[in-house]
Parts: C-alpha cells; structure tokens; sequence
C-alpha cells in the first residue's frame, strides 16, 4: 500500500522517480513525464509535454511511503525483488533505505499465500482503519505535505460480491465496528483514505472503493476516485489488438491466453479465490470491445479463456501468450499469435506514479468520486452504474486528453477534422 505526499519540499523516494531525476533511466511508460497534448489545429502545430501544459506536482516536491506486511526497507525490499540492477540501486540506496513501512493491515483471509510479521493489531476493523488514518497524518506533518494520494498496490484478494454492509457509508461504519468479513483488508485503507478526503486509486482487481458506502464517502468528503487493476501485460495488449480487430470487422471464435509468473503476485494468483478476482478482471475487456451484442455473427460465440500460472524461476519476467483464432471473409480461418515477455513492475511503476500525479490535479480542479477518464491505466475500470465501462486504449486516451484540456479551458479535440476543407 503505497502513500504519496505531494507539494512538500522534500527529496524524492522511490527507485524508478530517483532513476528519472539522476538520469539512470528515461521516464519511458509515464505520460505525465514524456507524453504530448495536441491543442488546437493540426495547422497550429502546438503539442506540449502534459507535465508543461497542466500544473501537475513535480518530481521534487514528491516523497512516497507505505504500509508493508514485511518490514524490510524500500532498498532491501529492491534488492529482493531483483527487477533493478544493483548498480542502479546502490545509487539511490541512502533514499531507499530512509523508507521503512509502516505495520499493515492484513488478515490472511483475504491473501491466503502470504504471512508477514509486520502487522497491526487492533480490537475490530474501526480501531484498525483510526490507526491508519492517525499513520496519514503523522506522515504528513513529519513530511510536511501539503497533500497526500492513496493508492492500493497490495496484492490481490479473494473474490468478493457486494454485500449489505457495503450499501451505505452507515452500514460500513457499523461492519467496521463488528468486523465484518465483507470488508477486506483493502476497504480499511480506502475508508481511511476518505475519511481524510484523500485521492484514492485501486491498483489490484478487489472489490475495494466501487461500493455505494465508498462512493457515499468519496462525495462527502470530495475525494478522486481511480481503479481498478493496474493494465500492464497482456490486457494492455488485448485493449491495443481488439480494438483494431473490431475496427476492421474481423471476426473472433477464440481468444485463448496464459501467464507464466513468477513474483509474489504470481504466488498470490496461485490461490483459486485470489485468481477468481484477477480472472474477472481480465475476461472483462474483451466481451466490453467486441460488443457481441451488436455483432453476434462476429463475437457472439467467442471462447475466453485466461490462466495464470506461478513458475518461481521467472521472477518478475512476466510473459503472456496469446493464440487468437480469427475469422475472415468468406469464413476463412485465420491466427494471430502473440508472445509477451515483459517486466511487471517496469510496466507498472509508471502508472503508479501517473495515477498519483493526475489523482492529485483532480483534487485541485475540483474534481470528484470517479474520475472515468483515468481508465487509461485499468482493467476493470470504474464507472457509472448506468453505463458500461469503456476499454478501447485509443477511446481511454481521448478521454483522458480531453479532460486535460476541459480543465485548462481548451476547445476539445474530436478529430472531425472538417474545417480543413469546408
């Protein structure tokens, strides 16, 4: 569970922040750091850098801290993870080694493949979610931030549905006072995210802030909302191919997909319950792209199928496959194969790091409860009840440059592009 102090001059303390500002690495992936807003005509030729066109945090006046299960440092913790070279690492070590977590809130209930030492304790779910909001507090005087951003980046819980202590921020209270077990370890740092009126996102597939109690809390106290499911790997993937496929009217019978994973996500997601919640998350973009509802003959009998499996020896070398059986015209069957061998928390830092600056410019616009525009980087994306979640990549990031450009009052973009020939 990560938390994000903002406006404080204060050095930065994260592994990939550091490398970007000692010059390590390019900051490839992030958005806020490289990408360009077109305003305007194409004939204006005006393209700045996001961070150059809206008034986001910078990269100084940011400091990161969390809540772990383990109490290793953030440098120890670096090291056992082996996704950065040691080389890199020893240049930021006296950083790293500053942040030490903070005792967690965790009941192995709802993450069956871990145990740590570094634990809280409390007597019910109420005392614990006090003690994390009196955690954000001292860490924000002790830090001296101006503003804080919750983000959940814990691991993935078992699966769960709505259920009645979630129906009202009334019901909640009273689940926390009498421990109720449909509150997961995941709803305690959210409640207290909000109940501090924190920008919160969810970067796991749990059933965490999109419940009416969460969204009740979020309008009183004019907290942004994010979520759910950092899109990283393969589903990042499929929201790049399908769209196109969908475009082009090719037909789909087959979508069959598999992950070799070998970090402690990949342990969590070897239990059943935790992979049921990740499963959910995955399987749901496709049928929302392809809509087979309106293209029966092309989608409406499409066979998804999705698999994790943990392999220790990968580590963090994620790597998904996809085999794709298509259908062109005349009925003719064709294949698409794709194999992915990726980084997981180099793709995933990055949106971290964008979910936290862009949650925060939400807040100083004014913005809040579900901030749609950000379903750029999720899975499972939040959103109104009475629409459907949208998750074509390309739609996403014009969702999300317009909004840019609705906060600095520039004219929206809709690409029409008629007034260069009438």
């Amino acid at each position: 569970m990560l938390l994000v102090g903002l406006g404080a001059v204060a050095t930065t303390t994260i592994a990939g922040v550091m490398a970007i500002r000692k010059g390590l690495a390019s900051p490839i992936g992030s958005l806020t750091q490289m990408g360009t807003i077109r305003l305007g005509k194409r004939t204006e030729a005006r393209a700045p850098r996001i961070r150059e066109f809206v008034p986001l945090a910078d990269l100084n006046d940011i400091v990161f801290g969390g809540w772990d299960i383990f109490e290793e440092d953030c440098y120890a913790a670096a090291r056992t993870a082996g996704v950065l070279e040691p080389a890199q690492l020893e240049q930021v070590r006296s950083e790293l080694e500053a942040i030490k977590p903070m005792p967690a809130v965790f009941d192995q209930r709802y993450v069956k493949r871990l145990q740590g030492p570094n634990v809280k304790k409390g007597k019910n779910k109420k005392d614990l979610a006090e003690q994390v909001i009196a955690d954000i507090r001292a860490f924000k005087e002790k830090h001296g931030c101006d503003r804080l951003v919750m983000i959940w980046t814990g691991s993935t819980e078992v699966f769960m549905k709505q259920a009645p202590v979630h129906e009202s921020l009334e019901a909640f209270e009273k689940g926390l006072e009498a421990n109720d077990d449909a509150i997961p370890s995941s709803m305690v740092y959210a409640y207290a995210a909000l109940r501090e009126g924190l920008p919160f996102a969810n970067a796991a597939p749990n059933l965490t802030a999109d419940v009416p109690a969460m969204l009740e809390l979020a309008a009183q106290n004019k907290s942004p909302l994010a979520g759910n499911d950092m899109k990283t790997g393969q589903t990042l993937i499929k929201t790049v191919i399908a769209p196109g496929l969908k475009a082009r009217l090719i037909g789909v019978k087959g979508w069959y997909s598999t992950n070799i994973l070998g970090n402690r996500d990949g342990e969590v997601l070897d239990d059943p319950e935790s992979f049921k919640t990740k499963e959910e998350s995955k399987k749901s973009a496709l049928d929302y792209i392809f809509q087979p509802h309106l293209y029966p003959e092309l989608y409406g009998d499409l066979c998804h199928v999705v698999r994790i499996n943990y392999y220790p020896p990968r580590g963090d070398n994620k790597e998904g496959w996809d085999n794709i059986d298509l259908i062109g015209w005349l009925g003719y069957p064709m294949q698409l194969k794709i194999n992915f061998l990726c980084r997981d928390s180099i793709l995933a830092a990055p949106i971290v790091l964008d979910s936290a600056l862009f949650l925060d410019l939400a807040k100083r616009a004014g913005m809040s409860g579900i901030q749609e525009w950000l379903s750029f980087y999720y899975k499972a994306p939040m959103h109104a009840p009475e629409v459907y979640p949208e998750h074509d990549l390309f739609i996403q990031l014009m969702k999300l440059k317009n909004t840019l450009r609705y906060i600095m009052g520039e004219e929206l973009i809709t690409h029409l592009g008629r007034e260069y020939y009438d």
